[in-house]
């Protein structure tokens, strides 16, 4: 089931990397609209912006299906695409109304075009035509039916299954929309508390990757909440729409990336050279970008007590910038990119004072964490036991030990020596990616080899059950993975 559940994560991924662009088209579009109010321009590029955030729904659909697919085929996102259709036309609202013989007026708001037509939904179509596809899409039809056999098959089976679930959801949505609904409005009704625990257990949840399921209540359209749709559309309340977006800017832009100059001050002194090439790394990937997963996971488990800290920063960080309604949103996430977009987006709230509490948590994480790393010794990177060192610094390089010429022959020795520390073929059932994680599932984990894949220079190594392991890379880790694709097909 976990397994399951990290793959919806790593899925949910998928439509969530097409947001920036609409972040900016909506970003630059607000520039020009700043000299001039009725420009064509202007107008034209959040045009299309908005085609990107009104159809949140269906890109959900498509990115799911095809991510939870077995061999992420076309055919599974077209499926996906024909499971929502299905269900948005079933259960709107005029077909409700001709379905009960009542009136449109009278049947109950969960229906309605624009809430039924939500990423909650579009999951959901995902996930029914994923199954479907790794079902049917090998299945052989008898002659006279041979042209629907294979992938062909796969959207009808999907429709199909769409309008018995579509059955099922005329008497469960308006329940789960109400329990949405009821969520959102309880942590919304907090105000800044609400925020700051939201930021709590969003860090919390991130070694599973079930944050992604908690991020879709407030950053999506599910519980009427929709915060970065109505940030960029720049509708909403000034200082309120944006405040579960703002309070990770502080953190992402300023306070990992001291975190990382922590740990390494305090690495020992004869690997601190090797320490700085990875926390140095992941600390501009988490100002520029966002991205964070790679610094994370570098003291995730080496350092639990860490972590817990930091998560507990970054709530305190999302309640003190909803406290002050210091408002800016992000797309994708809350790096410097995204910043420096939202500066021109009219529903922004004194975005500027988010780097002066970014300045503040940068002096927070670094004395904090360079205090616990050195009070209670915790084994983060460049200070881990001598053993584990000499094994590290002991690995032959590969390829016979020749120096990479290039990027690619990097990321080729690093698949390389990667796919061998998992067991090789022997033991290697399934490779994905998210985006920054490896993830992979092997035979027999006595196989594995961590330390042979660690001293590859990856962050970080979790093993997430009897058969399921994640290999921290970074931002290059699809590279990573679609090498060790071809190193697994190979013949």
């Amino acid at each position: 089931m976990m397994k399951y559940l990290q793959n919806l994560g790593r899925s949910l991924m998928l439509p969530v990397a097409v947001l920036p662009a609409a972040a900016i088209l909506a970003g630059i579009a607000h520039w020009i609209l700043n000299f001039a109010e009725d420009s064509v321009i202007a107008n034209y590029m959040m045009a299309g912006s908005d085609a990107i955030l009104g159809s949140l729904g269906i890109l959900f659909a498509v990115g799911v299906a095809i991510g939870m697919s077995k061999d992420q085929h076309g055919a599974a996102g077209l499926s996906g695409l024909v499971a929502f259709l299905v269900t948005t036309q079933v259960l709107e609202t005029e077909s409700v109304s001709a379905l009960l013989s009542i009136d449109p007026e009278n049947v109950n708001m969960a229906f309605d075009e624009e809430i039924i037509e939500n990423v909650f939904i579009g999951i959901l179509s995902g996930i029914i035509a994923s199954i479907m596809y790794n079902r049917f899409s090998h299945v052989r039809l008898p002659d006279a039916l041979a042209f629907f056999s294979g992938k062909r098959l796969v959207p009808i089976m999907s429709a199909g299954a769409m309008l018995v679930i579509s059955a099922v959801l005329f008497f469960v949505w308006p329940i789960v929309y109400g329990w949405l609904v009821t969520f959102g409005t309880w942590i919304m009704d907090m105000g800044a508390t609400g925020a700051g625990l939201y930021g709590f257990f969003n860090r919390l949840l991130i070694p599973t990757g079930l944050h992604h399921a908690l991020n879709n209540v407030f950053w999506f359209d599910l519980a009427g909440i929709d915060d970065i749709a109505s940030f960029w559309n720049s509708e909403g309340e000034q200082g309120i729409t944006g405040r579960y977006l703002a309070g990770f800017f502080p953190i992402m832009m300023f306070g990992l990336p001291a975190a990382a100059l922590a740990m390494y001050h305090t690495a020992k002194t004869k690997r601190r050279k090797q320490a700085a090439s990875l926390l140095m790394a992941a600390g501009f990937a988490s100002f520029f970008t966002g991205v964070t997963e790679p610094l994370e996971f570098s003291f995730m488990f080496l350092a639990p007590l860490l972590y817990v800290v930091h998560a507990a920063l970054t709530g305190l960080s999302l309640f003190i910038a909803a406290s002050f309604q210091w408002t800016a949103g992000f797309s994708f996430s809350a790096g410097f990119v995204d910043y420096t977009l939202s500066l021109a987006v009219p529903i922004a709230n004194q975005p500027y004072m988010l780097l002066v509490q970014g300045l503040f948590f940068a002096f927070l994480y670094y004395f904090l964490f360079r205090f616990l790393i050195q009070k209670f010794d915790l084994k983060t990177p460049g200070r881990e036991d001598e053993e584990v060192v000499a094994q590290t610094e002991g690995s032959e390089p590969a390829a016979g030990g020749a120096a990479p010429t290039s990027q690619r022959d990097k990321t080729t020795v690093m698949a390389e020596e990667i796919y061998e520390g998992l067991g090789g073929d022997e033991n290697v059932t399934s490779i994905d990616n998210c985006v920054s994680r490896l993830r992979i599932e092997v035979g027999d984990m006595d196989k594995v080899d961590q330390e042979k894949i660690k001293a590859t220079g990856v962050p970080g190594v979790n093993v997430v059950g009897q058969h399921n392991i994640q290999v921290v890379v970074g931002t290059q880790v699809q590279f990573v993975a679609d090498e060790m694709i071809k190193i697994r097909n190979r013949e």
